[in-house]
């Protein structure tokens, strides 16, 4: 499956490229499109000009037309082009845009569509916590 990738950074809500261990991810959202003019919609803006990052709700940039976060927000799919770091396979897939609790740590999870194996989107700088792994344990001194 060939996913449409963004040609400049104005068509996404959300992108990331990530090493993760021996693979990679990159990982991109798009804006929605409003359902009235066929328009892209995005956060509202402020009297300044810069966009309201806390607004509650998303409004059309062509006909004014808004939705509330909640309705936008369960709409979008994030598009994941990867390199399993588990079977070393190269592919592209599509998954609800919403983090689930993966190895502790709040992720957008996908799977590997040739191991099955679930790999997890963390926010920047987010360690998983692996099970059963400690620093301390049977230590020479």
């Amino acid at each position: 499956m060939a996913l449409k990738k963004p040609s400049s950074m104005e068509e996404c809500i959300y992108f990331t490229n990530r090493i993760i261990d021996s693979g990679r991810a990159m990982a991109w959202v798009f804006r929605k499109e409003c359902p009235k003019c066929k328009g892209i919609m995005g956060k509202p803006q402020k009297k300044n000009g810069k966009l309201d990052k806390k607004a509650d709700h998303y409004v059309c940039y062509s006909c004014g037309y808004a939705e509330s976060n909640e309705q936008v927000e369960n709409s979008l799919l994030i598009n994941v082009e990867y390199k399993c770091p588990h079977c070393e396979n190269e592919g592209g897939t599509t998954t609800e845009y919403k983090r689930k609790s993966f190895e502790g740590v709040q992720s957008y999870v996908f799977e590997c569509q040739k191991c099955k194996k679930k790999i997890g989107l963390t926010k920047k700088l987010k360690e998983t916590k692996k099970k059963g792994k400690t620093d301390s344990e049977g230590g020479e001194e």
